[in-house]
């Protein structure tokens, strides 16, 4: 069984830090990015491509399938009752440092994960709600050394 990630972005104001994270999600090798809220999709409402998302994926938006979704909470639980693993990446009381964390719920022979992970990353400034960090499987903090958090 080949290790699942897929990334979901909630609420996400800038559609260039969608496109970025396009970008990073093809190098990292996930296979799905799920689009909550008002997060800014690879095509507008008309089916035109989103130039702005377009310039910083470079190509990415093209290649990793994604989905969009009105609220996170629905597609959180039927990931979970699919057996995922889901990962808040969120700066909170409860979070435990990101190298502590191991992904899917440990490792078996030749480095391969047990469970699916989903990560979720949440608006550039409130963050993940907390009705969403509630039913996360564990939550992991970045720790941020530089002014802006």
């Amino acid at each position: 069984m080949k290790k699942e990630i897929a990334v979901l972005l909630h609420n996400i104001r800038s559609a260039h830090n969608v496109g970025s994270i396009f970008r990073t999600a093809d190098a990292a090798g996930v296979s799905k990015v799920y689009l909550t809220g008002h997060t800014p999709t690879p095509l507008d409402r008309f089916g035109r491509v989103r130039k702005d998302i377009a310039k910083t994926a470079l190509g990415a938006e093209k290649y990793i399938p994604w989905e969009h979704h009105a609220a996170p909470i629905r597609l959180i639980s039927r990931l979970k009752k699919e057996g995922w693993n889901v990962v808040g990446i969120e700066q909170s009381p409860q979070a435990i440092d990101y190298r502590k964390f191991s992904a899917g719920g440990g490792s078996s022979s030749g480095g391969r994960v047990k469970k699916p992970t989903l990560f979720i990353l949440g608006n550039e400034v409130n963050g993940i709600p907390k009705s969403t960090l509630k039913i996360c499987d564990v939550v992991v903090e970045i720790p941020m050394h530089g002014k802006k958090e």
